[in-house]
């Protein structure tokens, strides 16, 4: 078998065999397959996409890749969520103390930013002292005593993935279907984890751009997850502007503690509370109606908070130390209008270049950096008021390329769903 065979077998748009595929995933991780090789096939799939079962196939060898986890030892049922990412979501770092605090033990494994999307594992390590990396029998035991932990991928849980997953990030072939859905679930599966809750972004701040792509790649770990045992549920959410108002690692972390005191922004709201009412529901086997309930009440009452603080002590950290930049610049409008439009990619990759020199491996980040919006789309803004905070790692900003990413006009655009479809 030749890796040059395989590339130009995906390249004229041919079915590659189990065998093949497993060969490529092999080589690539001892080495015998250079990253360019690999570069050149990944591109190949992203332009050509994989059937089926080359889908199912590869989620198969990259799951086997490596070690899995055996949550088995934790009581009741285990349920797990993953979002495919985009802008400001910092869903999981409340999503698993409040689901946790309504009594559903949740393993969670996460990565870290893919492209311009940011990852949890990166803003966790923006709190002074957490860590997020685990053994297995730390997690266990964690989870049996507290109901939770949030922890890094391992090196040695589907390998595969995480060689591959940082070279799609660097060779810009991350927006594919099957490869989202196959490393998605090849962690999922191999967490060990009963059920899982997907949260699939939808919009210009995210990797699918459209509900009928989103639907497609939901469709397909819906399969993957049952043809595993595994119940699957997706949520087509709207990424069509940034998720709640803060954007950057440590400030998405206070933001989320604000959501788990009971206040934060609507839109992060409402889409935390629905994917927590479906984990509630799937742990629980109770209705949703009375899952929601119970992730409102302790919305409410305080006890995700204290789940929250329970979990960073468990893991090291300190809630009372999450630096942020002391160097605040305020952006103001130029026009009066509705902001119609905030470009979230584009704001997105701002960030990124703002936080880390991430387009080389080893390039470090900047956790206190980032924005904080004064306006979301729908709202009205005057000449000369504030659109943006940006928190800085220097003094030099470029003014033009923020005020770029929103568009203001005279009237107002119609509002789009925050939620669009559940697909199980």
């Amino acid at each position: 078998m030749d890796i040059m065979d395989i590339i130009s077998k995906k390249r004229l748009k041919q079915e590659l065999s189990f065998e093949e595929l497993k060969y490529t995933v092999d080589g690539f991780l001892n080495g015998s397959i250079l990253d360019c090789q690999m570069s050149s096939l990944l591109m190949a799939i992203v332009l050509n996409g994989m059937t089926d079962r080359e889908t199912f196939d590869l989620t198969e060898i990259m799951l086997n890749s490596g070690a899995t986890i055996d949550l088995t030892k934790i009581d009741g049922i285990k349920v797990d969520k993953h979002s495919t990412g985009g802008i400001g979501d910092k869903t999981s770092l409340v999503l698993v103390p409040l689901v946790a605090s309504c009594g559903v033990k949740v393993a969670k494994m996460s990565g870290r930013s893919l492209g311009y999307t940011g990852g949890t594992i990166d803003k966790l390590e923006s709190i002074d002292g957490y860590n997020v990396s685990l053994t297995s029998e730390e997690l266990v035991k964690q989870v049996n005593e507290i109901g939770c932990a949030l922890v890094s991928q391992t090196q040695e849980l589907v390998p595969a993935d995480k060689k591959i997953y940082a070279l799609r990030d660097l060779t810009g072939t991350v927006e594919s279907i099957p490869l989202i859905a196959s490393s998605i679930m090849s962690k999922k599966l191999a967490s060990g984890v009963d059920k899982i809750v997907i949260d699939i972004k939808v919009g210009q701040g995210a990797f699918m751009k459209d509900v009928e792509s989103a639907k497609k790649l939901a469709e397909l770990m819906v399969k993957i997850g049952k043809n595993k045992g595994k119940e699957t549920i997706c949520v087509l959410s709207n990424m069509n502007q940034p998720l709640g108002n803060y954007i950057g690692n440590a400030l998405e972390v206070h933001e989320s503690i604000d959501v788990l005191k009971g206040s934060g922004p609507k839109d992060l709201i409402e889409v935390i509370t629905t994917l927590a009412s479906l984990m509630v529901q799937l742990g629980k086997n109770i209705s949703l109606d009375e899952a929601k309930k119970e992730v409102l009440d302790n919305l409410k009452n305080g006890k995700a908070y204290q789940k929250f603080v329970e979990l960073v002590e468990h893991q090291g950290g300190n809630v009372e130390n999450i630096p942020i930049s002391s160097h605040i610049f305020s952006v103001k409008s130029t026009k009066t209008g509705f902001v119609t439009n905030i470009i979230a990619d584009k704001l997105g990759e701002l960030e990124r270049k703002m936080a880390s020199n991430r387009f080389h491996q080893d390039g470090l980040i900047d956790h206190t950096v980032g924005f904080v919006l004064n306006k979301k789309v729908g709202d009205y803004v005057l000449e000369n008021e504030e659109l943006v905070k940006v928190y800085l790692n220097t003094n030099d900003i470029n003014v033009k390329e923020v005020l770029d990413c929103f568009e203001i006009e005279e009237s107002s655009s119609p509002s789009l769903p925050l939620i669009y479809e559940i697909i199980k």
